[in-house]
């Protein structure tokens, strides 16, 4: 396909020609998962930590209180204080054992900040938010990344890069923890991330919509001679088992990334990164 490809997609269905409800959103809790286990998840991710992403989710109005180890001095705490007074959250002094318990012991800072719970977007939710401000968007589609330093880079290297959202399946899959809120230094504030009940469906409805959809792969079209403008999404598999068999039949087209030595892959952060930006090289000034 690369740079001769014709309008597969775009000539059936134009962007502005989404089917409404196409896949409505069911609640579902995840039957295998326990009451205890999304007890625990709940109550992780309502705690945010590190000064870079405090200061992003103040700003974002997300905070709900500021815990700031008790001998901390410096610019950043008063900085963070500042913020926190102008958005009427209080600031509690604690020692440095209780950051390192509602840090589940990361590296926080001296700064733990709890937060209103993080607010994923559905896939409709996602589309018509983007469609207002780009006429050909660029997602990013994660299958299933288990490792929150992953996801976390993967987040900030997508605010830098342009890409104009995330959408990641609901079940096995990490989700916007406190990790991966740190990791991504804030960037999590600012690239709206959906989650989905299935991808390949997911992806099906990207399709319908003009969307060009495509995949990582050991073998493929060389990823420097990727045709990464219009409206695209962009798969970044599992870190240890890639693309699910299902989801990779429904690509466009797969893309691999050249490598010699003696070991043939890359660790998904920077394989994803690499993807972004030679994308973000092709879309500038489109």
């Amino acid at each position: 396909m690369g740079k001769e490809r014709t309008n597969k997609h775009q000539s059936k269905r134009g962007f502005e020609d989404k089917k409404q409800n196409r896949y409505p959103n069911k609640k579902q809790t995840g039957r295998n998962q326990s009451v205890s286990d999304q007890n625990e998840e709940a109550l992780e991710d309502n705690f945010v930590f590190g000064h870079h992403a405090a200061v992003e989710a103040l700003q974002q109005g997300r905070g709900n209180k500021l815990f700031l180890q008790e001998d901390s001095r410096g610019e950043k705490v008063e900085e963070l204080k500042e913020i926190a007074r102008e958005q009427a959250v209080p600031v509690k002094w604690v020692p440095k054992q209780k950051l390192e318990t509602l840090s589940n012991h990361g590296v926080h800072q001296g700064v733990v900040l709890a937060i209103t719970p993080y607010e994923y977007l559905s896939l409709d939710q996602l589309i018509e938010r983007t469609k207002e401000k780009k006429e050909d968007p660029f997602f990013l589609i994660l299958d299933s990344i288990e490792d929150p330093h992953n996801f976390g880079s993967i987040l900030r290297t997508a605010d830098a890069s342009g890409v104009d959202g995330v959408i990641i399946p609901k079940h096995r899959a990490v989700g916007i923890t406190p990790i991966v809120t740190k990791t991504s230094t804030g960037a999590v504030e600012y690239v709206p991330v959906a989650r989905v009940t299935n991808l390949v469906q997911a992806v099906q409805q990207l399709k319908e919509i003009g969307f060009w959809v495509f995949g990582t792969d050991m073998t493929g079209t060389n990823f420097q001679k990727w045709n990464a403008k219009g409206s695209i999404a962009l798969v970044i598999g599992n870190e240890g088992k890639g693309m699910s068999p299902g989801l990779k039949k429904e690509m466009d087209e797969l893309l691999t990334i050249p490598m010699t030595g003696h070991v043939q892959s890359l660790n998904a952060s920077v394989a994803a990164g690499l993807l972004m930006y030679q994308a973000f090289s092709q879309r500038q000034g489109e």
